[in-house]
């Protein structure tokens, strides 16, 4: 009976703390002011803790499913977990890829307290990718784990076209640190495609974008992780690096082709890409230009967005409301603006916005040149990488693009006789 009782008041104390999570507390009007709170509510803390423990454990399973089993079973079981669990339950979480502003932020902004769980969500699963590849692109993250699921057939893509969409993903991680640099928006959580599907409701221009990416995927292979995903751009630099590389077979290639035609992100290079031989003087003189070119390239992007500053700092809500309020005076006649009317009523004075929206103005004019000068050197270095040609005698990985679904193990003939 003693331990009935145990029982049922633990039960409670969670029931307790899931219920002062889930409701805010009412607003009074008698001016009572609550007690900060230091420490997360035991229900979040513990969904928290949950959370990184599964995050480990999956990317565990999958490094375990690629490096040492080569089977695809494991992964895809781990796939459906991830989207029930990370995807549905958890409304998009584990959501390493919005996680990456919360550090830029942190490192930029002394008064921003990075919280130890979101840092894990980011740092694990890049040191993940750096042992063993990109394990969390697998099948971890519930939206690649969602378009793996769904896609059926794999219509291969223009080489050259890939290459130029896969400079996006880069664009889109530099000004979404811009934005977080600057305190303005967090535009990967705003313009996340999969989660109004996820939580089953939100904006309808998103939820939109995300069904049209999940139809794309059942004919192309991972859309949103080809071609727009900032995070997979970050963790493709760790994937080329890697310590344990990945491998179709531990047996020899047979140049059988199989592996190369079911490949989601087409990330398998043919043998003998470059048959016809090219003027060993001529391709040195290419590469050399490339490396002259790169830094100009890095000089002209700094140049281009720090140059757009000032345009680009009205995403953030001081200048934006200068901007209202410049437009008010200059149009006295028209309706009243809101968020005029509201700085008024506040109080606050024209200098000390004017000051606020210089600060701001100038932290756009210095992350400008940063977020700029990155998007210029990985179009450069891209270009170098593009004019490297080698002669490949069998299949190889392009490491930084595959993202280790595994599903190359289940078409190898070699893998095939092995299990039988």
């Amino acid at each position: 009976m003693k331990k009935i009782l145990v029982f049922l008041t633990l039960v409670l104390s969670q029931l307790q703390a899931w219920a002062e999570a889930r409701f805010p507390k009412p607003d009074f009007t008698s001016g009572y002011q609550y007690p900060d709170i230091q420490h997360p509510v035991p229900y979040e803390q513990f969904w928290n803790g949950l959370d990184v423990v599964l995050l480990v454990a999956m990317m565990s399973v999958v490094a375990w499913a690629t490096h040492k089993k080569q089977s695809r079973k494991a992964i895809f079981g781990v796939s459906v977990f991830s989207v029930l669990y990370f995807g549905f339950y958890r409304n998009g979480c584990v959501c390493s890829l919005g996680s990456v502003q919360n550090v830029v932020l942190a490192l930029t902004d002394h008064t921003y307290h990075l919280p130890l769980y979101v840092l894990l969500i980011f740092l694990l699963p890049v040191i993940f990718t750096f042992l063993f590849g990109r394990v969390f692109c697998a099948g971890v993250c519930p939206l690649g784990a969602l378009q793996e699921l769904v896609n059926v057939k794999n219509f291969r893509i223009n080489k050259a076209v890939t290459s130029a969409l896969s400079i996006i993903p880069w664009i889109y991680l530099a000004f979404a640190m811009l934005y977080a640099a600057t305190r303005s928006q967090f535009i990967i959580c705003r313009l996340d495609p999969f989660i109004g599907i996820f939580r089953l409701g939100g904006d309808i221009g998103l939820i939109t974008f995300g069904v049209i990416l999940l139809l794309i995927s059942v004919f192309v292979g991972r859309p949103f992780c080809q071609f727009l995903c900032p995070y997979g751009a970050l963790l493709s630099v760790f994937g080329s690096v890697s310590v344990k590389k990945m491998e179709v077979t531990h047996k020899g290639c047979i140049d059988c082709k199989l592996c190369h035609h079911c490949c989601p992100v087409d990330a398998l290079r043919p043998p003998y890409a470059n048959q016809v031989k090219e003027d060993r003087l001529k391709g040195v003189k290419r590469l050399l230009m490339y490396f002259i070119m790169l830094p100009l390239l890095t000089l002209a992007g700094a140049l281009f967005v720090g140059s757009n500053s000032q345009a680009l700092s009205r995403a953030h809500k001081d200048v934006h409301l200068y901007d209202l309020i410049q437009l008010q005076e200059a149009n006295p006649d028209m309706d009243p603006i809101l968020e005029v009317t509201a700085f008024n009523e506040m109080g606050r004075t024209m200098e000390e916005l004017e000051a606020q929206v210089q600060e701001v103005q100038q932290k756009f004019r210095i992350y400008g040149y940063l977020a700029g000068a990155l998007i210029g050197f990985v179009l450069g270095f891209k270009l170098i990488r593009l004019s490297v040609k080698r002669t490949r005698k069998t299949y190889e990985i392009d490491h930084a693009a595959c993202v280790a679904c595994g599903k190359c193990f289940d078409y190898c003939p070699q893998n095939l006789k092995k299990n039988q």
